[in-house]
């Protein structure tokens, strides 16, 4: 039986085939329904037109608007970050939108409020989800005109992680200008948000790309800093503010402080392009350039040949349909930028990383000056960026209690578990243990979330050892299941053999010789394969039947079409190790290739 009563809408049935279900929120333009569509047996999203009060001409605007909402959000249909418009139809006159309907979605406005300000990284992932989407509506010829913190949904993805989906809604004002369509509202209508309007629009220029961009950089002025940088006592204050005032300094916005400073120029035209926009949030996501500014190091740094990792010793499996793993950048065929395709697979990062801070080298034995972190422990030195570790659990079960480390100087010999990548600077070891497990969290997300099957682990210098430890968490990253069988991200070599598929990370370019022990190689270059993501099989499952699975599943839960290449030319593949399949990650590494076997070039499709 489905919920509501009929004072609540609940129930009722639009257009003979939608049953309203409970009402999901209300804005400007009306309300969004949970609804049953019979006809498919799914649940839908539509948005109800409310028309109380309006007159005659506003109705017509009103409902002309909803048509132009349906038709600029359909034409962005199957962006990653847009929320997608199945249909526009009429019921009792009036117009109702029907949408996709995401599950547990939240917006970020709703978001802050329950939980607070978000922490400079997480607010640089989640502009650069809606910097993408508002750039494919702009090469379109699409301006949203009302970017705001409502109208940004974070949701699970397909694994259930908690607000990893960035989507942005609601084109209800949008315009798209050169489309030589009726316009429903006057070119100097104030039109937009009070509080996130660019200067230009509240004073009557035209719309345009820019004026989205300013909007972007209050909506993630609010996200970062928990209120807005024109927030005032009314809007006509607000309105004034944006004119005649400078943002208020941002208190807690770090290294993301001069990019929403760049974007909340006055001057459109000094206002940063979205190029630049996205270079500096891919950036904050990664948090390499703070950690360069405070280590001296760039233990995450990219290859100067690419962005590409590297390939482990394999058995390659046969071939198969088109189809990535992780979470699709949608049916786009302008390639995704290669920082934004990093950024976004943060999100499934913190799904492989089974999310939480793993931090069980925190807990340590007594110290000595000679051990920076502790007797357990038992390192002489402090770590430094690149050390391969071998980790013996005294526990005997992994991630429990603290293990002994041990360097392997060769990052093969040993059957490293894992690598040090990146470090969190702390003022005490109280600090260090108050911050650290989320720093390191936090620090390795990007790299994460490239990886298959493996964990965040922060060590943890203690009180006698601070000093030794050079006043600063290490930040591992080691194999879920067991070792890695080699370095990681920028730390691996163009031209170098894979041990095991443990280290392969998504969007690497790979040379697939006859012998199959896999290389990586730079994308610019000549490549058999790319590797898209992962999926896993089941633990019952032996390495020779998973063999005869492994392309199948690939088709079908990472296809190559979800990230632009064309099935036509392009199918499926997939890679699966030996070593790793032993020690119970059973993933899967999901690839692309040429239908007749020839070499790709460049870096997307």
């Amino acid at each position: 039986m489905y919920r509501g009563t009929p004072t609540s809408g609940g129930g009722r049935v639009v257009a003979g085939r939608y049953v309203l279900l409970n009402r999901l929120g209300s804005g400007g333009m009306g309300h969004v329904w949970l609804a049953h569509d019979m006809r498919l047996e799914c649940e839908v999203a539509l948005k109800e037109i409310v028309l109380r009060d309006a007159d005659e001409r506003d109705r017509t605007a009103r409902i002309a608007r909803a048509r132009t909402e349906a038709r600029n959000a359909a034409g962005l249909r199957g962006h990653p970050h847009v929320v997608t418009v199945h249909d526009v139809l009429e019921h009792e006159g009036l117009p109702w939108i029907v949408m996709e309907y995401v599950p547990g979605a939240i917006d970020l406005q709703e978001l802050v409020a329950r939980h607070g300000p978000v922490s400079p990284a997480e607010c640089a992932r989640i502009g650069l989800g809606v910097l993408d989407a508002l750039t494919a509506g702009h090469e379109r010829g699409v301006l949203h005109r009302d970017v705001k913190p409502a109208n940004i949904l974070l949701a699970p993805d397909r694994a259930g992680t908690p607000y990893a989906r960035v989507l942005l809604t609601d084109y209800g004002i949008s315009v798209q200008p050169d489309a030589g369509r009726t316009r429903y509202t006057l070119p100097s209508a104030l039109v937009g948000t009070a509080g996130y309007l660019a200067p230009e629009r509240a004073t009557g220029g035209p719309p345009t790309p820019t004026a989205d961009l300013f909007s972007l950089g209050c909506t993630l002025y609010f996200a970062v800093e928990g209120r807005g940088p024109f927030e005032r006592g009314s809007q006509l204050a607000e309105i004034t503010a944006v004119v005649t005032e400078e943002p208020d300094p941002p208190v807690r916005a770090g290294a993301l402080a001069s990019v929403l400073a760049a974007m909340l120029a006055k001057d459109p035209a000094r206002r940063t392009p979205a190029a630049e926009v996205e270079a500096a949030l891919s950036l904050i996501v990664s948090s390499r350039a703070e950690a360069y500014d405070r280590t001296r190091t760039a233990p995450g740094s990219v290859p100067h040949w690419g962005a590409s990792p590297e390939a482990p010793d394999v058995v390659s499996g046969g071939p198969g349909r088109d189809r990535p793993s992780a979470p699709p950048p949608g049916h786009r065929r302008r390639p995704l930028p290669r920082a934004l395709r990093a950024a976004l697979a943060a999100a499934l990062g913190l799904v492989l990383a089974l999310a939480g801070v793993w931090w069980a080298v925190a807990h340590q034995g007594t110290d000595s000056t000679a051990e920076p972190y502790g007797g357990t422990v038992g390192l002489a030195r402090p770590l430094k960026a690149g050390d391969c570790v071998v980790a013996e659990w005294g526990s005997g079960t992994r991630f429990a209690g603290t293990p002994t480390l041990t360097l392997d100087p060769t990052c093969a010999d040993r059957a490293p578990d894992g690598q040090v990548m990146t470090f969190v600077p702390v003022a005490s070891a109280a600090e260090a243990r108050a911050q650290g497990p989320a720093g390191c969290e936090e620090r390795t997300r990007v790299l994460r979330g490239k990886l298959a099957d493996v964990r965040a682990v922060a060590v943890v210098p203690g009180e006698a050892g601070f000093e030794a430890a050079g006043g600063r968490v290490a930040c591992l990253v080691l194999g879920a299941h067991g070792p890695l069988y080699g370095p990681l991200d920028g730390f691996r070599k163009e031209g170098a053999a894979f041990t095991d598929v443990g280290t392969m990370q998504k969007r690497d370019c790979l040379r697939v010789p006859p012998a199959r022990t896999a290389l990586l190689v730079a994308c610019s270059g000549p490549h058999d394969q790319e590797v898209l993501g992962f999926t896993r099989l089941g633990a019952g499952l032996t390495l020779a039947q998973a063999a005869k699975q492994q392309d199948e599943a690939c088709a079908r839960d990472v296809p190559p079409g979800d990230y632009g290449f064309d099935p036509s030319v392009y199918r499926a593949a997939s890679l699966v190790g030996d070593l790793m399949w032993k020690t119970g990650a059973h993933f899967v590494v999901c690839t692309v290739r040429k239908q007749n076997g020839g070499t790709m070039e460049g870096h997307g499709p």
